[in-house]
């Protein structure tokens, strides 16, 4: 079901994966999306790796997932390093294959090379253009938004001019990069007011599991960590149950923050582990 219908008529909850490098992180990974089956996600995702690295392997899970498992889901798609031509083969192919919902990304280069290389595609809002220009209606197209601002964003005049332009080319939602301080996603949601931008906005939620992981996460998208999450951390950074178990907590208190002003759905970054997510959903699930 394409997402945009989808949240016409209510409250979504979906959960996002990334193709496993190695074959045993292929068995962890459909171990833990039958986990996560269980509670009947309105749509499940793909990423897609810096410039392309996993667009065969990418394509196939999607497809899979759709087919075997019969799950609705939303392929990402970036288009940094990729032709028109390129991109066309691969949403024909997700056609063909009756995969109608895309994340249209700018993505990352591949290792090595700059903004600069070959692009016939400068920006997500590229992408989103080709995309409803050449099928019409036939894809849901969706977005990544930025909370705390994407960290190429001179200022935030600049970022929402952005994200309008997203917009009128097609993007009919948006899923937030992720955060752990609601105050930036309530302030987000009144600067799109502001700027007349009126598509749904679905958070973004990871699930802190590892000390080192998270702190590399957040450096790299310039999300806060609120000082009282960051303490709690700190001091149990060598014990990893107690990371995951102040990650559950933090979630669940996060989440119902959330869900209490209305949001329209939550995402969650799983890292390709259903444990912490299906806990956290467990105890929410009674808002949807």
């Amino acid at each position: 079901m394409k997402i945009a219908k989808l949240l016409e008529k209510g409250r979504s909850i979906s959960f996002e994966f990334f193709p496993p490098k190695t074959e045993e992180g292929y068995k962890d990974f459909f171990a833990n999306i039958k986990q996560l089956k269980k509670v009947e996600p309105d749509f499940v995702s793909v990423t897609y790796g810096a410039g392309g690295s996993t667009k065969e392997k990418t394509q196939n899970i999607v497809i899979k997932l759709a087919h075997e498992e019969d799950m609705n889901v939303m392929a990402h798609l970036t288009c940094i390093s990729h032709t028109k031509e390129e991109i066309k083969t691969i949403l024909e192919n997700y056609k063909n294959n009756g995969i109608d919902n895309i994340l249209a990304l700018r993505g990352d280069p591949p290792n090595g090379c700059s903004y600069r290389v070959v692009n016939e595609f400068p920006h997500a809002s590229d992408l989103i253009e080709f995309i409803r220009l050449n099928y019409d209606h036939y894809f849901s197209i969706g977005g990544a938004v930025f909370p705390e601002k994407h960290p190429d964003s001179i200022d935030w005049d600049s970022e929402m001019k952005f994200l309008k332009l997203k917009v009128s080319k097609g993007m009919e939602f948006g899923i937030t990069q992720l955060f752990f301080d609601n105050k930036y996603f309530y302030e987000f949601l009144d600067r799109c007011e502001k700027t007349k931008i009126y598509i749904p906005i679905i958070p973004g939620i990871m699930p802190v599991t590892n000390y080192n992981q998270i702190q590399k996460f957040t450096q790299m998208c310039k999300a806060t960590i609120p000082s009282i999450l960051a303490r709690q951390l700190e001091k149990f950074k060598d014990n990893p149950s107690d990371i995951v178990k102040i990650g559950i907590e933090y979630g669940i208190h996060q989440c119902e923050d959330l869900l209490k002003n209305g949001v329209k759905g939550l995402h969650f970054y799983t890292l390709n582990k259903s444990f912490s997510s299906l806990l956290i959903y467990r105890e929410i699930e009674k808002y949807f």
